[in-house]
């Protein structure tokens, strides 16, 4: 078959144009019917309900920016550093799903193509009845997939099943919203209906990001988890007055157990049906540069190229989705060149801006050595981690240039900290070459003059850039399918509904080591029963305890990939981690003593501002209410 991706490329020219060839008018009939009429058209239409998928490795639609895991200056603030600045707002709400908003379109404008498409798939004369139930398949997964992104931001949304007459009366069309526990049947039995359809998996390459069995088994998984989250699972705290117009709750405030045991099936389903595909947690088997041949036989270093290379080596064996619809070429909203660093070294650094940062907080956030949090950790210097009196010595040398000093902050900690986090006199494998990092103004890596292409923080985000992509141009930026749900994930869905639903037990822990065993981090049981390591030793035994680990370990698992806002959301925990100052080192300062503030620790750069609980759930555009009397605003809103 030819290949999707080019199909996508003559979708999107289709759709820049001045109609619409799916936005269903009365006069558009016959475009509709000349559509459906061969394969070689039919498989636009195809590619049109792929072609809204959210591009998360764009700048200004990444959702790492609208957490606690990466920032920027205000002076380039995209609209998710801006949601956590407190500008969300219901005149244009940002990064909205719900309605067009600067160039994206409406997800219920994808939804009505994917029921145009499965409308009249049947009506094409040159394909098997095979292949047509395999591509209706594949839209109506879609049409299940974007009712969820729409769920996961607003809550309780309309249900568009199917679309409305072109003649369709006043009352037709003033939808209603349906409660989250309808929404989340409906996904969920609207992916069941498409299963049996689907391929098993697809591995051709001209067919990457098709939806298959894996694929839809995968995202069911992620579906419950959310259903049986906190943010919508008995939350009568925020919703217990949250009902439509009829005085019909839309958020069930009696909590159920039984949704971690559905959650927890789906993910072990999954996770069996990606064995039996033949996925794998990713392992390099690359060439390693020659400045890593010896160092390479360590296996701390192993770990690095697995976690680095894990994200930005395209369709590997961990990769279950990813979007074929990257921000590519030499477009300037690649995420990759917001976070490549510049080289002060060549004539041009167009594609290396070096201002999408990690924050303190998701530097903090990484494990020590020893795999436990460094205010655990009985062996980590925690109470003096900012004091740059830390000599690099050792197996640190592996990661920082010797004999240099450094915050201990910087010292001893897990390999997945190394591949993500360039630091000040760190190493950083980029541009082909292994940089020993100097960060301080004025310093081949620092910030030159009152340039705004600088770290705020101080630190740098290397897990997002290919080791072999060079900022001098777009086109020498090495492209990836962005990971839309990969192995890992299933592991940590599975590893937290179980533990929710019966407790610890050895089966939630084995689910968390595999994914240790990759990072070379220590076994969950085996660290956390040492006690003269672990400062609160035998937490992992308990729900509550064992619950503050795994969510520990999916912020380091995952961090950076888009997941961070939904999963601090559905925990009920933005006022613990959206909330307060984002803090940095003094990057304007030359003087290393001054650069680390003296000891004293970081400084506040920029100020959060979520609201609870109204940036829970997002604001329905206010035109959206005016419009639609049907329709009832989020709390708060």
């Amino acid at each position: 078959m030819k290949n999707i991706k080019y199909a996508l490329i003559l979708t999107a020219a289709l759709m820049s144009g001045c109609s619409d060839y799916l936005d269903v008018v009365p006069d558009k009939t016959q475009e509709i019917g000349l559509m459906f009429e061969r394969r070689e058209t039919a498989i636009k239409a195809l590619a049109s309900c792929y072609h809204f998928i959210p591009q998360l490795d764009g700048v200004y639609s990444n959702y790492s920016f609208a957490s606690d895991e990466m920032t920027t200056p205000v002076s380039k603030a995209t609209p998710g550093v801006n949601i956590m600045r407190g500008k969300q707002n219901i005149s244009e709400s940002i990064l909205g799903y719900w309605s067009d908003y600067d160039g994206h379109k409406s997800l219920f404008k994808a939804i009505r193509y994917c029921n145009t498409f499965i409308e009249n798939i049947d009506d094409v004369r040159d394909m098997t009845s095979l292949e047509k139930g395999q591509w209706k398949a594949e839209a109506i997964f879609m049409k299940a997939y974007y009712h969820f992104l729409l769920l996961g931001q607003y809550g309780p949304v309309p249900i568009t099943d199917v679309n409305l007459p072109v003649d369709a009366g006043v009352d037709q069309v003033r939808v209603k919203r349906r409660s989250v526990d309808e929404v989340v049947e409906y996904i969920v039995s609207t992916i069941d209906l498409a299963l049996p359809n689907l391929k098993d998996r697809i591995t051709s390459p001209n067919d990457m990001g098709r939806i298959d069995q894996l694929i839809a088994k995968s995202i069911k998984s992620r579906v419950l988890l959310y259903a049986a989250s906190p943010l919508f699972n008995g939350n009568a705290l925020f919703y217990e007055d949250f009902k439509d117009k009829w005085g019909k709750q839309l958020v069930n405030t009696t909590y159920d157990s039984g949704k971690w045991k559905m959650a927890a099936d789906a993910a072990k389903e999954a996770i069996d049906f990606a064995s039996a595909c033949g996925l794998s947690l990713y392992n390099y088997k690359g060439t390693v540069p020659t400045w890593d041949t010896l160092d390479y036989k360590m296996p701390q270093i192993k770990a690095l190229y697995n976690y680095r290379y894990m994200m930005v080596d395209g369709w590997n064996s961990e990769l279950i989705w990813g979007n074929s619809n990257v921000v590519s070429g030499g477009d300037w909203r690649k995420i990759q060149a917001a976070t490549n660093i510049i080289n002060q070294n060549v004539s041009s650094t167009e594609a290396a801006w070096q201002w999408a940062v990690p924050t303190f907080d998701q530097v903090e956030a990484y494990y020590t050595a020893n795999g436990l949090p460094i205010d655990e950790d009985l062996t980590f210097k925690y109470d003096t981690r900012y004091e740059c009196k830390g000599i690099v010595r050792g197996l640190d040398t592996l990661y920082a240039i010797k004999n240099q000093a450094v915050p201990h902050l910087h010292l001893g900690r897990e390999p997945r900290f190394y591949a993500s986090i360039a630091f000040d006199r760190g190493y950083y494998r980029t541009w082909g070459d292994k940089w020993g990092l100097s960060m301080r103004k004025g310093e081949l890596h620092g910030r030159k003059g009152s340039s705004n292409d600088y770290t705020i923080t101080g630190y740098l985000v290397k897990k997002l850039c290919h080791p072999s992509s060079e900022g001098s141009s777009y086109d020498k930026l090495i492209d990836y399918p962005w990971p839309l749900i990969r192995l890992a994930e299933l592991y940590l869905n599975y590893a937290e509904a179980l533990n929710e639903y019966s407790g610890p037990s050895q089966e939630v822990y084995d689910a968390l080591n595999i994914i240790r065993d990759r990072a070379y981090v220590p076994h969950i049981e085996d660290v956390w029963s040492d006690a003269s390591i672990a400062r609160t030793p035998g937490k992992h035994l308990t729900k509550d305890g064992l619950r503050d680990i795994i969510q520990q370990e999916r912020r380091i698992e995952l961090a950076f990939e888009g997941e961070r806002n939904y999963d601090v959301r559905r925990w009920l925990l933005a006022d613990k981690y959206f909330s307060g100052s984002v803090m940095g080192w003094m990057v304007d300062e030359a003087d290393r003593n001054k650069f680390y503030n003296n000891n004293k620790g970081p400084i506040p750069v920029q100020q959060r501002s979520f609201i609870t609980p109204r940036d829970y759930l997002h604001p329905i555009k206010y035109g959206e209410i005016t419009v639609n009397s049907n329709l009832v605003q989020n709390p708060g809103w």
